[in-house]
């Protein structure tokens, strides 16, 4: 058995030893879905949510998608916990940074099952479609993983509010954008993004990572403005 990560600890004036261990299981996942997959789909969305925020709220931010041709997919992260002190509201995130590798690994195999399964249903060929992966918040570096393990490729990538603090490179291999269209796009209020003290400098960073990134800035703050969306796909995009 490899080396375990462990601590120690006193008990009756004896150096105890605590070992860690991991064991897979079986989770129930949820995710929603907005419009059907049939013959004449041509886009398929999947929607990341950010921390502390539930799937079906979350989508109800891309129901102006919905059309003969497009499906939306909204996955929620697999871990929930109250978010206020009345134990009333309740959130999903993604991973925390306690024992964060395997909470990334979980997520990344969760969406590919979620992906292999839509895709599945889908009869034509692949080349007949448009994918979209959108990130909010902290849904953004959650896409960036997603993509990198390779096992999905995206015509779009939206990394929407996402703080990136090392960069995109740090998550996901430039290259593996080269023919991907993506975007970041952010609130110039946004309450998260104002504790920056050079959000210039976040910016360009962002920009070196990614030469092709378009970045779309928007009077608001820290959330997912469907109006805001609807300009940026409204405008034609190249990828060089």
């Amino acid at each position: 058995m490899p080396q375990q990560p462990a601590c120690c600890f006193r008990r009756n004036n004896r150096t105890e030893l605590m070992i860690e261990h991991h064991l897979p299981v079986q989770r129930t996942a949820r995710y929603y879905t907005i419009g059907e997959l049939t013959a004449e789909t041509k886009n398929i969305w999947f929607c990341l949510h950010g921390f502390g925020q539930l799937a079906q709220y979350f989508g109800r931010k891309f129901t102006d998608l919905d059309d003969d041709q497009t499906l939306i997919v909204v996955p929620e992260g697999l871990s929930r916990s109250y978010t206020d002190g009345n134990y009333q509201r309740i959130g999903a995130s993604w991973m925390t940074r306690e024992d964060r590798d395997h909470e990334i690994s979980d997520y990344v195999l969760y969406l590919n099952s979620l992906y292999d399964l839509i895709m599945d249903g889908y009869q034509p060929t692949r080349a007949g479609l448009h994918i979209t992966v959108l990130g909010f918040s902290q849904g953004a570096a959650t896409a960036c993983r997603w993509l990198e393990d390779g096992h999905v490729h995206v015509d779009r990538l939206i990394l929407w509010a996402g703080y990136l603090p090392h960069g995109v490179a740090d998550l996901i291999s430039p290259a593996t954008l080269d023919t991907t269209e993506t975007h970041y796009v952010y609130g110039r209020q946004d309450e998260y993004l104002l504790e920056l003290k050079d959000i210039n400098g976040y910016l360009n960073r962002l920009q070196t990572d990614v030469p092709t990134l378009k970045i779309t800035a928007f009077d608001g703050t820290h959330r997912v403005e469907p109006e805001v969306l609807k300009m940026l796909l409204a405008t034609p995009q190249t990828i060089p």
